[in-house]
């Protein structure tokens, strides 16, 4: 088995793709539908020569990987962070593949990466960086070949930027090239927090399977994300009682007033001196609160085999991705705790990306209300059909979105003669 792939994802790919097997043979003639999907399509690397303010130039490592484009163009994210490696951003690009197919978007699965501190950047440097990324990867990427966005450590100026550069390159207006970009450039309204609202919908729809009303809520990670989604949980009646960034967090078991804690991190980036009977908590100590809901929401590998048994929340809502890994995630599917995986609870990002690039191949854009709504329209039917899949096969949600996405991914390539 091809360990890189890490976590949860190379294990539930190998089991699932056997469940599929006998429902891909065409005569006899099929690859192993576990190989066409352990491999990438394509990878790119390149050095990136960055010349930096004092005049010094220093190499940077970069990478682009379009994983499967079975079911569409690829689609996935840039990330800037100083571990940036070829095999993060493999196992990434994979998750991509499936997470495209569980919400039923026309997408493959791509990502990119630089590896590079973006925190010693000054904003000319993280410019400059953003560009040379463009100009050595533009002859790869493109609105019907592959669409990157923002990710770990980029955001929409950077997206601006990567657009701008593509477009200089190629002559010509081309907004569908990349999603997450301002709205000036095309952007789409609602972008900015479709990641978190849809996990929102996908906690509330299991809330509402199981007939559980409002819950108390810990957040690990207080990035665009996480703020978002514990606003949104707030405004919806929640009761979020705990927050973190990677200094440390709060805790008020009395429901923090996330709105004014929202307005306080916008503006000086500091969880602490809030008025009330706030609490000071580590990220360990947030992990292990007796909440309804735990989120993951910051970086990866954060619940593992030497806490996992500390961990009291009934719901586990993962907004990072692999927020859990692969031994942890075996001692929580025999406890009577519920994940639900990263592959659908943070797919709303994705699902208006798409919704970007289809406006802006349109030339149509729509209202932030009719974004939002078709958001949980997506959201919702793929909720639904994972949760038809996990009743039907007894599995939990992480195998049955596995099931779910790899079926539909295993299918497009069947019906290009690949399988």
């Amino acid at each position: 088995m091809d360990k890189d792939l890490g976590n949860n994802s190379m294990e539930t790919l190998c089991k699932t793709c056997s469940v599929q097997l006998e429902k891909i043979k065409n005569g006899g003639r099929f690859i192993d539908n576990k190989e066409i999907l352990k491999t990438p399509k394509k990878v790119f690397t390149a050095n990136i020569p960055l010349r930096m303010d004092d005049g010094t130039v220093e190499i940077i490592p970069a990478f682009r990987i379009q994983y499967n484009d079975a079911r569409g163009p690829t689609k996935g994210g840039i990330r800037f962070h100083k571990n940036v490696s070829q095999e993060e951003v493999k196992k990434l690009a994979f998750l991509m593949t499936i997470k495209s197919s569980v919400v039923d978007i026309p997408f493959g699965g791509g990502k990119g990466g630089v590896k590079i501190d973006p925190s010693k950047l000054s904003e000319s440097e993280k410019e400059r960086l953003s560009r040379e990324y463009i100009r050595h990867f533009h002859r790869f990427i493109g609105p019907e070949q592959d669409i990157p966005a923002p990710d770990v450590n980029t955001n929409e100026k950077i997206m601006g930027w990567m657009t701008d550069e593509y477009e200089k390159i190629k002559g010509k207006k081309l907004p569908g090239i990349i999603t997450g970009k301002p709205l000036s450039l095309g952007g789409s309204k609602g972008r900015s927090y479709a990641t978190s609202l849809g996990g929102a919908i996908i906690l509330e729809e299991y809330l509402k399977e199981k007939d559980i009303g409002r819950v108390e809520v810990a957040i690990q990670g207080f990035g665009n994300v996480g703020s978002n989604l514990a606003k949104i949980l707030h405004e919806r009646g929640h009761k979020v009682v705990a927050v973190s960034d990677a200094e440390g967090g709060i805790l008020d078991t009395n429901g923090i007033d996330i709105l004014d804690l929202f307005k306080k991190y916008e503006k000086d980036g500091d969880l602490k001196n809030m008025e009330g009977s706030i609490e000071e908590i580590s990220n360990k100590k947030l992990l292990e609160l007796d909440v309804d809901v735990l989120v993951p929401a910051a970086i990866e590998d954060q619940i593992h085999e030497e806490n996992v048994d500390d961990v009291k929340a009934d719901i586990i809502l993962e907004m990072a991705n692999s927020p859990i890994t692969t031994e942890a995630d075996k001692v929580l599917e025999k406890s009577d705790k519920v994940v639900i995986p990263d592959i659908l609870a943070n797919a709303g990002g994705v699902t208006v990306s798409y919704f970007e690039w289809l406006q802006n191949i349109s030339h149509e854009y729509w209202t932030e209300e009719r974004v939002n709504k078709k958001l949980e329209d997506y959201m919702v039917r793929a909720f639904k059909d994972v949760l038809e899949i996990s009743k039907k096969e007894g599995c939990g949600f992480r195998e049955a979105a596995y099931i779910l996405g790899i079926r539909k991914v295993l299918e497009a390539e069947k019906s290009r003669g690949n399988l």
